[in-house]
This record gives structure tokens, sequence and C-alpha cells, in this order.
């Protein structure tokens, strides 16, 4: 009776790593905001790691919003660096096109960020450890008087 109670557990937990039910993870961040600055970052609040570490539904989505309903921006750059336990795999540019991609940093870049759009980008993810993770933001542009460091993300 013991021996298939023990097989059974043993059977569902390798059920539940095979059907990929994923740890739930959330950050929380650190982002300055300089005064008059017309963008917002955005970031997941919430998201899921499968068995391997790796984030599930596509990656992590970071992004930076054009708030303002009458200014547009030129040449924006918003790039994501590894600060601590990070890995990056395959980025998917909206908004912009993927200018930059390593296992560490990604940048998305636009040539006009119009009014109450977004540049961002969905990026494959690896964490080499769950419990403690952190990436940096960084914001180039013209037309604003926003500061280049965005702060961090992460745990």
């Amino acid at each position: 009776m013991r021996t298939s109670a023990g097989v059974l557990t043993v059977v569902g937990v390798v059920t539940a790593a095979q059907l990929g039910l994923a740890a739930g993870a959330s950050a929380r961040t650190e982002v300055p905001q300089s005064a008059g600055c017309p963008v917002d970052i955005v970031y997941p609040s919430r998201f899921y790691v499968n068995s391997d570490h790796w984030v599930t539904e596509g990656g992590l989505y970071f992004a930076v919003r054009n708030k303002s309903a009458t200014k547009s921006f030129t040449k924006v750059t918003f790039t994501v660096t590894d600060v601590n336990n990070i890995r990056f795999g395959t980025a998917r540019a909206t908004g912009g096109k993927v200018t930059h991609r390593t296992s560490k940093t990604v940048s998305v870049y636009t040539a006009t960020l119009k009014k109450k759009t977004s540049l961002g980008v969905r990026v494959q993810t690896h964490l080499l450890n769950t419990h403690t993770y952190k990436v940096r933001f960084a914001l180039h542009g013209t037309g604003w008087n926003c500061a280049v460091d965005q702060g961090t993300w992460g745990s």
C-alpha cells in the first residue's frame, strides 16, 4: 500500500512538471520618473516560470508608452539590460525594431514614437535564479527631458 502511494506521488510530480504547471513569480520595481517625463515604462507585475526556469507565454514584455496626447518623439531607443540572474533568448519588437540583442541586453528602436503609442519588446527569458533577478531600463530619445536611467525591475 505504501509503495503504490509513493509511486502515485512521484507520478503526480512528474505529470505536473510535464504539463508545464508553472510557479508564479512577481516583481517589484524601482522606476524613478523625471518631472514632466511624458512616457511610462511598462513591465510585468506577474509572470509564470516553467520547470526549466523559462518564462512562459513567450517571455517577458517591456515597453515605453507615450502618454502625451499631443507630442511625438523621435529617435527613441529603449534598452533592457540584465543586472542579475536573467538571460535573454529571441526578441520580438512591437512598434519598432530590435536593433541589438545579446543574452544580456535587448534594445528596440523607432524613428518616431507617435502620441499615445508604445515601443516594446517581448523577449524569451531564462531565470538563473527564480528568487532574485533584476534588469535595468535605459531610454534615449529626442523631444523630452527624461532621464536616461529609468531604474530597475525585479526581485
